[in-house]
């Protein structure tokens, strides 16, 4: 540990001196090294500290994921320094100084992409999700719910890590708990010095872009936040199958009208309404409680909408909050490329061509089409989507949902469908004739114990 502190010292000191340059950060010496600097730096010499350890101890694509996010954390700590010395400069001065940090987000994102195969995928998809907590600096007034917005998106893949280490590894779970606490660290250091953004200088030169601590780390380029895309191409009509797309898109966009075959239930039939037909015609259906998402640690003052986005970063499309849009399409694909879904309201999506794989996280009245996927659509923590396979997919992974319309065509009937703590699950069947035939996902299972192993079975629900 002595040893780390050393190098995290020395590496402090190399950056320190490149701000001492000409047209740099100006006299960056250790005696004029400002509180909140030195406060970074703790947290750099603690919890990042123990963080890298551990990734070295576990090797392999961890290690030079750790190596990447200290990179990062640096080009932080100089921009830092930046603005300890300088005041506020304009926004486009502001965003060329925080290009070595989007470089460094872009490049964690990237690392993850190009090893999906990974026996560690779990360990870099918590980073990977979690690494544009580093744009909190550009996250004016509240830079504290957004690092914990990021950190919540880091929950679901380090929670597998604890399933899949818990008795087997403590390494993994120590991995786990040093990851997670650089942020919670950083929410706690922002509150104190950073609460309704970066703080600036009120003396010295305004900060320019020339005025970089130091020099910009190789790796790809994405300013955080992003910019507005340019508005998506609508369909066109004129494609070979352009009744079989705007039939699904029309049956789609009918939101509840979509149920209208199924019998009436008056009010006299409703429990809720009737509590004396609960105790009546057997158990009353629960199943597990639908997903909520939890409440913001602020919201009074809710942070500003993120801008909605289309487009592709390598060899991964994201499509984010998106709303009341109707007629999104992706159809340059790659094999090798994965589409990210997230915070999409009331919209549709339409992917052509064969992709890798498919992650909707946490969109509400979505309507999803496309055509094969090699590997996985995955369906996180999202409520009423509807997803529509025109070609093949071997596995559709349901998680933390509440309602979950899946039609498949007669292809994919082979596919298989993994659900957990969701709701409100149907698949939908082609017929011959055009039609869909909706079967229930079960919800409500019976464990018994045989004398040698546990026997789960579904149950079979009265009413």
């Amino acid at each position: 540990m002595e040893r780390l502190v050393e190098r995290l010292e020395k590496a402090v000191e190399r950056l320190e001196n490149v701000c001492q340059g000409p047209g740099m950060c100006g006299d960056a010496s250790a005696k004029g090294v400002a509180q909140y600097v030195q406060a970074f730096d703790a947290l750099l010499a603690g919890p990042v500290a123990e963080y890298t350890k551990i990734s070295r101890e576990v090797g392999g694509d961890v290690q030079k994921h750790a190596e990447m996010v200290h990179a990062g954390l640096m080009s932080e700590r100089a921009l830092l320094v930046v603005a300890s010395q300088h005041q506020q400069p304009a926004e486009n001065a502001f965003s060329e100084l925080l290009k070595p940090i989007s470089e460094q987000i872009q490049a964690v994102q990237n690392f993850r992409e190009k090893n999906r195969g990974s026996k560690l995928f779990n360990h870099l998809s918590a980073v990977s999700e979690s690494i544009p907590a580093l744009g909190w600096v550009a996250m004016a007034p509240k830079p504290g719910p957004y690092v914990k917005e990021m950190t919540d998106a880091a929950m679901f893949y380090t929670n597998r890590i604890l399933k899949e280490y818990k008795d087997v590894d403590k390494k993994q779970v120590d991995w786990v708990k040093a990851y997670l606490s650089i942020w919670t660290e950083l929410q706690a250091y922002i509150k104190e010095y950073h609460t309704t953004g970066l703080t600036w200088s009120k003396t010295g030169p305004v900060a320019t872009a020339g005025a970089k601590a130091a020099p910009a780390p190789p790796a790809g380029l994405a300013p955080p936040p992003p910019g507005p895309p340019p508005p998506p191409a609508p369909v066109s009509s004129s494609t070979d199958d352009s009744a079989s797309r705007s039939a699904l898109f029309a049956q789609i966009n009918r939101g509840e009208g979509i149920t209208s075959g199924l019998r009436h239930v008056s009010d006299d039939m409703k429990t809720h309404k009737n509590p004396a037909l609960k105790n009546q015609g057997g158990p009353v259906r629960s199943g597990p409680k639908p997903f909520t998402a939890p409440k913001p640690a602020c919201n009074a003052n809710p942070s500003p909408k993120a801008p909605p986005l289309l487009e592709l970063e390598g060899k991964k499309w994201r499509v984010e909050n998106q709303e009341n849009a109707t007629n999104l399409v992706i159809s340059d694909t790659e094999l090798k490329q994965v589409a990210y879904v997230f915070k999409c309201t009331n919209s549709t999506l339409q992917i052509k061509g064969k992709i890798n794989s498919i992650t909707l996280d946490n969109c509400k009245k979505l309507g999803l089409v496309f055509d094969d996927v090699v590997g996985i659509v995955e369906i996180i923590n999202s409520r009423d989507v509807k997803v529509q396979v025109m070609g093949k997919v071997p596995t559709i992974s349901i998680n933390k949902t509440d309602g979950c319309h899946v039609y498949l065509s007669k292809s994919s009937l082979d596919c298989e469908i993994v659900s957990a703590k969701s709701s409100e699950m149907n698949v939908l069947i082609p017929t011959e004739g055009g039609d869909f035939t909706e079967f229930p996902v079960p919800e409500q299972f019976k464990t018994v114990w045989n004398g040698q192993k546990l026997v789960t079975t579904v149950t079979e629900i009265a009413g």
